[in-house]
């Protein structure tokens, strides 16, 4: 069995070439994770109703390939439907796969916040790994997580592209749908993927060495750093070459009310606003408040970039919000073109010398 070593920026992973563990009933699964072949193809499966696709304890080097269509049995419970767990692991979706959620089955306007339990979607737990290709369509809510990762890279995923998002778009019904979020990694880039939902397109609650990189965001409430709080940090993270269209936000730095923190050394760079429909840009101390309608809480936000971030929003939406504590917000550098609001806010803690179109048309 020979290796093939397969190279992209500081991250190289060894895949063996083997024959393959064609997993296409549930019950093979723990058998699949075992094969001396260390390649897995999931294959027109169906996961029962409320058990999780346990993708751990698999051995350093295992491939995963998802083929035609996985689907899920219904039940209500708040659990994850998919766990990806290991080192040097290539997660690959092959041409036409589609993991498929059915979404609709547990919509009821609520999300996470009431009503019907409702599993997440899809977690990673990698290091020194690669996940590729996925089609996803309409997870429950949160759909796909990198949490405590370390040298990953995530690229070409599509969530919810396909034309039956309209049954959460149109019914309201898809509610907490986030995208693609990170909590607790470190070198993880995350590049050319596209994500059509109703919340968040990126969310990033902590974690260091982060890059977000030429994807697309289509209806949902924008890149997220947030909500912050319970003392975490987000640190070295950068945001460039996207597209953010009929987003309720932009761009978004969000901390929580009475919750401490870090956000640090982070830059928004060549990302093209289209119809966004709140704010441009929103920077808030007083999460879950939107906009000026409390006191912010003091929280450090240093050493920001926006650069280039530009394009347009609706008349009723504000172009740039900021509303932090005076003192909180260090060393900025701020070059923005985002025109079209005429909702008129004061602006609360922009740093001293930054010129700043803040509560202007």
């Amino acid at each position: 069995m020979k290796p093939i070593i397969t190279s992209f920026g500081s991250l190289v992973l060894v895949v063996a070439i083997a024959s393959a563990f064609e997993l296409n009933q549930f019950e093979q699964l723990d058998a699949a994770k075992k094969s001396a072949d260390k390649r897995i193809v999931i294959k027109n499966l169906v996961v029962p109703a409320g058990k999780m696709l346990d993708l751990t304890n698999l051995q350093q080097g295992t491939v995963i390939e998802f083929e035609g269509r996985l689907t899920f049995g219904y039940q209500e419970w708040d659990g994850t439907m998919i766990r990806i767990k290991g080192k040097n692991i290539r997660v690959v979706g092959k041409p036409g796969n589609l993991l498929d959620g059915e979404g609709h089955r547990w919509w009821d306007k609520k999300g996470g916040n009431g009503g019907k339990k409702k599993p997440r979607f899809i977690e990673v737990n990698l290091e020194d790994s690669l996940v590729t290709g996925l089609n996803i369509k309409n997870p429950p809510r949160h759909c796909f997580v990198a949490n405590y990762c370390k040298n990953v890279r995530i690229e070409f995923v599509n969530i919810d592209i396909n034309v039956d998002i309209k049954d959460g778009d149109k019914k309201g019904a898809g509610h907490n749908t986030d995208g693609i979020g990170c909590g607790g990694s470190s070198n993880v880039t995350i590049s050319n993927c596209k994500v059509h939902n109703q919340d968040d397109c990126f969310a990033i609650g902590s974690g260091r060495d982060i890059v977000f990189e030429n994807n697309v965001c289509t209806g949902g409430h924008g890149i997220s750093i947030g909500s912050m709080g319970k003392g975490k940090v987000v640190e070295r993270l950068i945001v460039r070459n996207c597209v953010v269209i009929k987003n309720t936000n932009g761009v978004r730095i969000k901390s929580r009310k009475g919750e401490t923190g870090l956000v640090k050394d982070v830059t928004f760079e060549n990302i093209e606003l289209q119809g966004v429909t709140q704010y441009g840009i929103i920077i808030h101390g007083n999460y879950p408040d939107n906009g000026p309608k409390s006191e912010p809480t003091p929280f450090p936000i240093e050493n920001l970039t926006i650069n280039n971030v530009h394009g347009t929003v609706g008349r009723g939406a504000a172009n740039i919000l900021v509303w932090v504590t005076p003192g909180s917000a260090k060393n900025w550098k701020w070059n923005s073109n985002i025109t079209g609001g005429k909702r008129r806010l004061s602006c609360k803690g922009v740093p001293s010398g930054i010129n700043m179109p803040c509560g202007k048309i």
